[in-house]
């Protein structure tokens, strides 16, 4: 376990990179208005990318941008203006799946690294050495693959191609994300899961009709609640961050471009303390493996690493045991914050306090007061600002949480 594994998170627009970045992230990815997987993650525009990269260029974080979708010739034709952007904003990758995108990112940015999409599809060592041969400087494995085949990728790879790999977030039926499902159950011109633009059908829920009974549909059952055939479990790799460390990984990466920034917070938290802990050869304390079961997700799995992951039948709902009740702004060395309200609370209501670097502390919500020092029992304005005691002093963008049961 001689390499350092870089931990790469998710940045669905400004406020959750702010997370990655202050919870821990070694670099993160993010996408522009076009070319991304994620067409509804907020993403960021011309003005707003230069803003990130200054942002985590000030921290020592790198930013991977992706231009991963499968452009038609009408989209392709505008990329060469895009990626001109990108190099000169200092973007440290581009992110592309489609070959004639990996050309035109030569051409156009010319210093920015070239890393290869998911949706590649790499799964061997003589595709990935193609794709180095090429240019590449790192291949983002598929999301099938196995930890024995990515010891043997790496075994017969040049040294200096770097492998990234998912380790953590939702998986997709498909094959490495690749999908025709969304574009024929949303009609002509619909949702094109490899535009970007996924409407999730494999989390609907089926039901079976026989030709000669039009209107009339049968149940599938797993059980009495139904059945959901192509809808995955969500993969969580935290309890074997060492094994991937010890495969020859460079880069373990965070899925949730779409997912809020409680998500970005916490997930890139618990997975800093995963990777620091494995490369310290030391076990993970409990109360960072515990994070990822507070935020939401859908029922874990090691997804293909260990064999197959297995779907989830039940429903396509989430767990959604946490909510976020407020985050701090300001905090001095006696506890006295400033806080920005997400969802209503009130005092005595039994809360947690997290942030980063700093482990759980569960404390009583005590009485607050506005801004111009009124009391306040309870905040109800969103985004409003207050002030508060906290049981600890808390970094900038730590969180508060409570229970969501009974809300």
């Amino acid at each position: 376990m001689g390499n350092k594994l870089e931990l790469l998170a998710p940045a669905g627009d400004m406020e959750r990179l702010n997370m990655a970045v202050a919870y821990g992230a070694d670099a993160v990815y993010l996408a522009g208005t076009t070319f991304g997987m994620r067409a509804y993650a907020g993403n960021f525009s011309r003005d707003e990318l230069y803003q990130a990269v200054r942002l985590c260029k000030a921290h020592g974080v790198r930013v991977h941008v992706t231009i991963n979708t499968m452009p038609r010739g009408d989209e392709i034709a505008q990329l060469p203006a895009w990626l001109e952007v990108l190099d000169d904003a200092g973007v440290t990758a581009v992110i592309v799946a489609d070959l004639g995108a990996f050309r035109l990112a030569q051409k156009y940015a010319p210093h920015v690294q070239k890393h290869i999409s998911t949706q590649a599809s790499v799964s061997n060592a003589i595709t990935a050495t193609a794709w180095y041969e090429l240019g590449a400087s790192r291949v983002i494995l598929a999301r099938e693959c196995s930890l024995a085949e990515i010891r043997e990728i790496r075994a017969k790879t040049p040294k200096e191609l770097e492998l990234e790999a998912f380790g953590h977030g939702a998986m997709c039926v498909s094959y490495s994300g690749r999908c025709l499902l969304s574009n024929y159950m949303t009609g002509r011109g619909g949702r094109d899961s490899s535009r970007g633009a996924c409407a999730q059908p494999c989390r609907y829920q089926y039901a079976l009709m026989e030709e000669k009974r039009p209107g009339e549909y049968f149940p599938v059952y797993e059980d009495e609640k139904g059945s959901y055939i192509l809808s995955s479990r969500d993969m969580c790799m935290i309890d074997h961050v060492p094994e991937l460390l010890d495969a020859g990984l460079d880069s373990l990466k965070i899925e949730g471009r779409a997912k809020s920034a409680y998500y970005a917070a916490l997930v890139t938290g618990a997975y800093r303390h995963a990777i620091d802990a494995a490369q310290a050869r030391q076990p993970l304390p409990q109360v960072w493996r515990d994070e990822v079961e507070k935020v939401s997700h859908r029922p874990y799995s090691t997804g293909f690493y260990f064999g197959d992951p297995g779907q989830y039948y039940e429903d396509a709902r989430y767990i959604r045991e946490w909510q976020i009740t407020g985050i701090v702004q300001s905090c001095d060395s006696d506890g006295n914050a400033v806080v920005s309200l997400r969802n209503k609370f009130r005092a005595g209501d039994a809360l947690e306090l997290v942030g980063p670097d700093l482990a759980p502390v569960a404390f009583e919500a005590p009485m607050m007061e506005d801004l111009d020092g009124f009391p306040l029992e309870e905040p109800k304005k969103p985004q409003m600002l207050f002030r508060m005691r906290l049981p600890v002093q808390a970094p900038p963008l730590s969180i508060l949480r409570r229970q969501a049961e009974g809300l």
